[in-house]
């Protein structure tokens, strides 16, 4: 049996980049260099998204203003996917909406409602520059449209609705004044 490594286990903990900073609201630029620089950004996303508990990580959470996000998400059918995804194109997005709780590492603390389709089809490539296709449903497709949206400079407040979306907002508010 070939030995397998954990991703993000040589990997080191890079600082969250929080809300208000502008490189999460900039769309990211595309991976044009792939090679060792590119695999040890993948390497330290793993080990940044397991430190914060998270399911995926976009580049630009860690202050890379590039398209890359990590994942470790299960599904609908609680199949786990773990993977990343480079210069990723989010291709579709169908099915039925579903307004779940949705959170984000550079707000920590903070969720609120927000609607999304419950499947996405991801495609992009590899650190090597290797195709990717992801399809994606239920939690999962949730979590490919979050980490396109970062890469594309939104983040999940801009998509929610109702009182929760109102709350968060107003606590963004409140850290901006401070």
């Amino acid at each position: 049996m070939p030995h397998r490594t954990i991703p993000g286990a040589s990997g080191h903990v890079r600082p969250l980049v929080p809300h208000g900073d502008p490189v999460l609201r900039e769309p990211c630029a595309e991976v044009t260099a792939f090679g060792p620089p590119l695999e040890r950004l993948v390497e330290d996303m793993f080990a940044t998204m397991y430190a914060a508990r998270g399911v995926g990580l976009a580049a630009n959470q860690v202050g890379e203003a590039l398209r890359v996000f990590v994942f470790d998400c299960p599904d609908d059918e609680d199949e786990r996917h773990l993977g990343h995804v480079v210069n990723p194109t989010l291709l579709s997005v169908d099915g039925i909406v579903i307004r779940g709780p949705e959170g984000c590492l550079s707000l920590p603390g903070l969720e609120a409602g927000t609607a999304r389709f419950d499947h996405a089809v991801v495609a992009g490539v590899d650190v090597r520059g290797e195709p990717v296709h992801l399809d994606g449903t239920g939690f999962f497709a949730r979590c490919l449209q979050h980490e396109s949206d970062h890469l594309d400079g939104g983040l999940y407040v801009d998509r929610a609705t109702g009182w929760r979306a109102r709350r968060v907002r107003r606590t963004l508010e409140r850290e901006r004044q401070d």
